[in-house]
């Protein structure tokens, strides 16, 4: 056991050594629908997921709350990162040594962490990946993760060309507000 917490440890020190990121990101539904783009992260809690041209879908954190713009029915949904699967990636408050168990990959270069608050079934689960990596901050490379919602609707976020520790400004961030609706609600 004294091995498994260490490697989850090691997950999580991976996780907190990460300042800036960017990542291409591949994003598939359990349709089995994929859609890309780039995400770019900023400790501590600021993610973007800016997807391909012609999606016109953005996701993006300030820092405490996880915002969804979908600008083709012009449509804002935020919540607080701390309620969605992504919070174990986000939150630097999150205390996934607390929340997560590391998963057995039969491999000692990949390290499997399932999170979930079992107070909150809510807030579904996130299954995060990391491969071992010298050249990574913490020396473990986020690869992919698998978020199950609360309705059981899987996502699956594959990363790749990632860099690290480049300058971000926080305006990165921030998000362009749709036109407000003209229809009848």
């Amino acid at each position: 056991v004294a091995a498994a917490s260490n490697n989850l440890d090691s997950a999580v020190a991976a996780l907190r050594s990460i300042t800036t990121m960017t990542a291409d990101f591949t994003q598939t539904d359990r349709q089995g629908q994929a859609i890309s783009g780039v995400m770019t992260l900023k400790s501590p809690g600021k993610i973007r997921f800016q997807y391909q041209d012609g999606v016109p879908l953005l996701v993006v954190s300030n820092g405490k709350s996880l915002t969804l713009v979908d600008y083709e029915v012009n449509q804002v949904q935020r919540w607080p990162i701390r309620n969605s699967p992504l919070g174990a990636l986000l939150d630097p408050k999150r205390d996934i040594a607390k929340f997560g168990k590391l998963i057995d990959t039969g491999r000692s270069d990949v390290l499997s962490v399932e999170v979930r608050d079992p107070n909150r079934p809510e807030f579904g689960v996130i299954t995060l990946i990391f491969i071992k990596k010298a050249s990574a901050p913490g020396g473990w490379q986020l690869t992919n993760w698998v978020a199950l919602d609360s309705q059981n609707h899987r996502t699956t976020v594959r990363l790749r060309n990632h860099k690290y520790g480049m300058a971000v400004s926080d305006k990165r961030f921030t998000y362009r507000a749709p036109p407000r609706s003209t229809r009848p609600q």
